[in-house]
């Protein structure tokens, strides 16, 4: 008997995108009702290469602007004390070389969440290695393979393949969905409000 495999959901993120947390109450609904008829796979789009260069003041005001924005068009939560008790850097891929190390001990949702939380809700920076070592700890995960993991060359280049696969399916923006049915990828539009259109959408 020949056996069909499921189409694949792809969901391409950024642990450090505000419109991902904006999205996820949605994403959450979503993934619920599709997960028994499709394999989910979420892929990292990698929205700032490392840097240690602090965030100027300008680019400050223009992501809390966004973060107020989302606030007023979906009610999501923000903790703006986060820009006077650190010193921001626009640099994600620390935290998504994370999720890749959480990913290799089957946690990498767990983190997803810890990061966000950290992030927009405990004013906390996740560009910064010590705070992601100490949400592994938080999460459970074996602490000296996360740290090891973390700054290895090997997680380095499995994050650059990642970000590959995400822009050859065209994920250049986060969050986005892709179907994968039959070797064709479809590009699913993005509705931050409703999930039922998507769901819809994803299981026709």
């Amino acid at each position: 008997m020949p056996t069909t495999s499921k189409p694949k959901l792809y969901y391409v993120y950024d642990p450090m995108c505000s419109w991902c947390w904006g999205y996820k109450p949605t994403w959450q609904n979503i993934e619920t009702q599709v997960r028994d008829h499709v394999d989910i796979i979420y892929v990292l789009g990698g929205l700032a290469p490392d840097s240690d260069v602090p965030m100027p003041e300008e680019m400050q005001q223009q992501i809390a602007s966004y973060w107020k924005k989302i606030e007023n068009y979906l009610g999501t939560q923000f903790n703006y004390e986060f820009w006077s008790k650190n010193t921001p850097r626009r640099s994600t891929y620390p935290a998504c070389r994370a999720l890749l190390a959480a990913r290799e001990q089957g946690k990498e949702l767990d983190m997803l969440t810890a990061i966000q939380h950290a992030y927009y809700l405990n004013a906390q920076n996740p560009s910064d290695n010590d705070v992601l070592e100490e949400l592994a700890h938080e999460i459970g995960l074996n602490q000296e393979a996360f740290n090891q993991a973390l700054i290895s060359e090997k997680k380095q280049q499995a994050l650059l393949s990642e970000l590959r696969f995400a822009r050859s399916i065209g994920g250049n923006s986060f969050p986005s969905l892709f179907v994968e049915k039959e070797g064709k990828t479809i590009e699913l539009p993005i509705d931050y409000q409703n999930a039922e259109q998507t769901i819809q959408q994803i299981l026709k």
